[in-house]
């Protein structure tokens, strides 16, 4: 027991990102911390928006993306603790294995790291001996199974292959002069992430048509928040790549009534200019 405890100062960086706040996440920390040494864990965040799967994976997929290759990333967002749904570790192509729900929020995250094999967590593999309930995976074996990735073992050797859930959503699509989606992210600043890319919109765009859940709005395209303008309505190319509809110095959530899932259509100009034939106003 006193070599297993003891800290490894070659271990892989873990890093920690959850819905479950402070106070929980701490007793995944101290998990860890019998054998990973503090400065090789990272903690991400762990105030995801409790239950929202959708929203964490697109969070967490651009700073996954530029952490160092081979880093073990634990996320629970984790609504079904203790129901149907499986425990994995996700051995992905540049090194990283992601371990969590098999709930969907890990599914864009390997898809980012290149993809790989999931493996289904055997608590006697991963050398759990005893759990506390059934409600704090995150505790009591995520935490437990990225120690051990951390420390070298392979994800094959945590338990039997399987494969992973796909997200539910329905994927945005596009035409011609239009593109179809749905909110994503709604950030504290009340700015309205949605998953159409910004690379669907024409080169030149200054303007584009939203149908937001089921208000009709005309918004100039910006590059700036200072560009919008006190408490104008605007939509711009935001930092994850994707449409954003914003307020200056405003609450766009709030002003529009939309919350995540929200459906979102766009439509713009066409290259000659003309405007898509119905005009709809605020």
């Amino acid at each position: 027991m006193a070599d297993r405890r003891r800290r490894r100062s070659g271990a892989r960086l873990v890093s920690l990102a959850s819905d479950v706040g402070s106070v929980y996440a701490a007793q995944m920390r101290a998990v860890l911390l019998a054998t990973v040494p503090p400065e090789r864990i990272v903690d991400l965040t762990h105030e995801l928006r409790p239950g929202a799967i959708g929203e964490a994976a697109f969070v967490l997929r651009p700073i996954l993306a530029r952490f160092p290759h081979g880093a073990v990333h634990v996320v629970v967002v984790d609504p079904g603790v203790g129901g149907r749904r499986r425990a994995i570790a996700i051995a992905c192509r540049d090194g990283s294995v992601l371990v969590g729900p098999d709930n969907g929020v890990l599914a864009p995250l390997a898809r980012e790291l290149g993809g790989g094999r999931a493996f289904r967590l055997d608590p006697r593999r991963v050398g759990v001996a005893s759990r506390v309930g059934t409600t704090f995976d995150g505790r009591d074996l995520f935490a437990p199974a990225a120690a051990r990735l951390a420390d070298g073992v392979p994800a094959a050797r945590l338990g039997a292959p399987t494969t992973y859930r796909q997200p539910n959503a329905t994927p945005a699509h596009r035409a011609a002069r239009s593109a179809a989606g749905t909110v994503v992210h709604i950030d504290r600043f009340g700015n309205v992430l949605t998953d159409l890319p910004s690379s669907w919109l024409p080169p030149r765009t200054s303007a584009i048509r939203a149908r937001v859940g089921r208000r009709s709005v005309d918004l100039p395209l910006v590059r700036s928040y200072e560009a919008a303008g006190p408490r104008r309505l605007v939509a711009l190319r935001s930092s994850f790549g994707t449409v954003e509809i914003a307020v200056g110095n405003g609450d766009a959530g709030e002003r529009l009534g939309v919350r995540l899932g929200t459906p979102v259509r766009l439509s713009w100009a066409t290259a000659d200019g003309r405007r898509p034939a119905r005009r709809n106003r605020k």
